[in-house]
């Protein structure tokens, strides 16, 4: 647990970092890359933040003044989770956030197979629309069969991380491929296979972390930084437990419960079960589940939680 959050947090701050020298230098489209930042931050730093709750045990779920009250330091663990969860929500949920970069990833694939994967359009369009895209098949498809990932000394210049880089450069390719068979095989209707869209998203998500981790720690080794000198111990853990995230990804893009879960999800919505809630106490304060929304300033009361 330990490992885990101190190799993480390495690799989330290189993230941020990285991201935002591509935005300070203003000379790319860096929306995919801000995107990610936001997606894998939010849910990585959610669960740093719940295993420091679990490490401290009571301690973590008691409040700093309930802490303070019995003379211990007040700690406010649990307050870091309460206030860590909205990053999931805020500013694009995660699940929004993926369905984005999902759009953004295939974007050049609809558009290269365009009336090719509409449903109800004529053969002849059909037939036409096979050529064009046969066209630009034809010139990106071989790009995806070997690369520097397959050379034992690429990435020299990153040391013992360059192990690393070589396996981000193979999972890249990997990735267009199966997004491609993802498009082949579902057309038109890939953008409803949210599972399979999300799975994609994280897999790039945890591959565009190792390279930053990698840059990140090769900055911090060659400028004489006081972090320098252990910055590749960081590195070198943070980017062994990205690759096996990401290996199980890529498995359970074939292996995985989306089509029972879609289909139980929409009985669920039905009313199919609702005798699952017998017995539950409900502790909700009665009233609808969302209140009419009038324009102008609220008058409710303020129940903000200020902290200071």
């Amino acid at each position: 647990m330990l490992s885990f959050i101190a190799a993480t947090t390495y690799g989330l701050e290189a993230v941020v970092e990285l991201s935002s020298q591509l935005a300070d230098d203003k000379r790319n489209d860096i929306r995919i890359e801000a995107a990610l930042a936001k997606l894998y931050c939010s849910e990585m730093g959610s669960r740093i933040v719940d295993e420091l709750v679990q490490i401290r045990g009571g301690r973590g779920y008691e409040t700093a003044e309930s802490l303070a009250a019995r003379g211990e330091r007040g700690v406010p663990a649990e307050q870091m989770m309460r206030d860590m969860r909205i990053n999931r929500i805020f500013e694009g949920s995660s699940e929004i956030m993926r369905l984005f970069i999902a759009r953004e990833a295939v974007d050049a694939h609809l558009s290269a197979a365009g009336e090719l994967i509409e449903p109800g359009v004529p053969a002849s369009r059909k037939a036409r629309a096979a050529r064009q895209a046969g066209g630009f098949y034809a010139k990106w498809l071989p790009t995806l069969m070997t690369g520097q990932g397959q050379r034992p000394g690429a990435y020299g210049e990153f040391g013992p991380l360059a192990q690393h880089l070589r396996y981000v450069e193979r999972a890249s390719r990997k990735l267009a491929r199966v997004t491609f068979y993802g498009m082949a095989r579902w057309q038109g209707r890939l953008e409803r296979k949210q599972g399979f869209l999300g799975r994609i998203v994280d897999i790039g998500a945890e591959l565009f972390a190792i390279s930053a981790a990698c840059t990140r720690a090769q900055y911090d080794a060659t400028t004489g930084t006081e972090r320098g000198s252990v910055a590749f111990e960081l590195a070198g853990v943070f980017c062994a437990q990205a690759r096996h995230r990401a290996e199980e990804l890529f498995a359970q893009l074939w292996s995985n419960t989306d089509a029972p879960d879609s289909a139980l999800a929409r009985q669920v919505l039905a009313g199919r079960y609702t005798w699952l809630e017998d017995g539950i106490i409900d502790p909700s304060i009665p009233g609808p589940w969302i209140a009419e929304a009038e324009p102008g300033p609220s008058k409710a009361t303020d129940v903000h939680r200020h902290i200071g």
